[in-house]
């Protein structure tokens, strides 16, 4: 008769286990040359003071110059009312190497949540052909299995059930995944990201209402 309970107690041990092995390899990571403020920063939505999007792009350029192995560069800034996003890529193949926040009041600098840390195959939380903590097991390979096009049409279909009269923008490929811009009524709106390996969506709920961007031709 007691079975069933200790079968429940059982599987809520092993859930609380991997969950506290989880926070603790989070912890453990701290930050990590190239990795501005470590997993998961501190972003936090704007307000008192703006740095400016001159100062956010300077900052960006920092970051990509300083990055172990140099060849890395600014592609774009985007100001949101939660703070500035930039797209940092690779000079050699164009590929992107990974996205930052910069917080808006402090210049303070993050990697950016989601698929950046958990889907990008060589600069994320899964380098070295991992593919992160939610991405699966994946090479880092410039080609993936959903092409861009794919990503595209993804992305679409997402938007037209999430997000109706928005439509989906050429997809920036990242190790793993792809990023992709939306707009409606011809003005940026926001981005989501598809993974390059499985079709899923991932969308960037943490940006605010867009501002202005710069697109910097890294």
């Amino acid at each position: 008769m007691r079975r069933p309970h200790l079968l429940i107690i059982g599987v809520a041990a092993i859930a609380a286990s991997i969950l506290i092995g989880v926070v603790t390899a989070i912890g453990l990571m701290g930050p990590s040359p190239g990795w501005p403020g470590g997993m998961m920063g501190g972003f936090r939505p704007g307000g008192g003071g703006d740095i400016g999007m001159d100062r956010a792009v300077g900052i960006a350029r920092g970051v990509a110059a300083s990055y172990p192995g140099g060849g890395l560069a600014v592609d774009e800034v985007i100001e949101f009312s939660n703070g500035y996003y930039a797209s940092i890529r690779e000079r050699s193949t164009g590929i992107g190497a990974f996205e930052i926040l910069i917080d808006r009041a402090t210049g303070g600098v993050t990697r950016e949540p989601g698929p950046d840390m958990m889907w990008n195959t060589r600069y994320g939380m899964g380098a070295g052909g991992m593919g992160g903590m939610m991405g699966g097991t994946h090479p880092v390979v410039a080609t993936m299995p959903v092409s861009s096009q794919q990503a595209r049409d993804i992305a679409q279909r997402w938007l037209d059930v999430n997000r109706q009269g928005a439509t989906a923008d050429s997809p920036d490929p990242f190790y793993g995944y792809y990023t992709v811009d939306f707009e409606k009524d011809g003005k940026l709106v926001g981005m989501l990201s598809v993974n390059g390996f499985s079709g899923a969506v991932w969308y960037h709920s943490w940006h605010g209402t867009f501002v202005q961007a710069r697109d910097l031709g890294g």
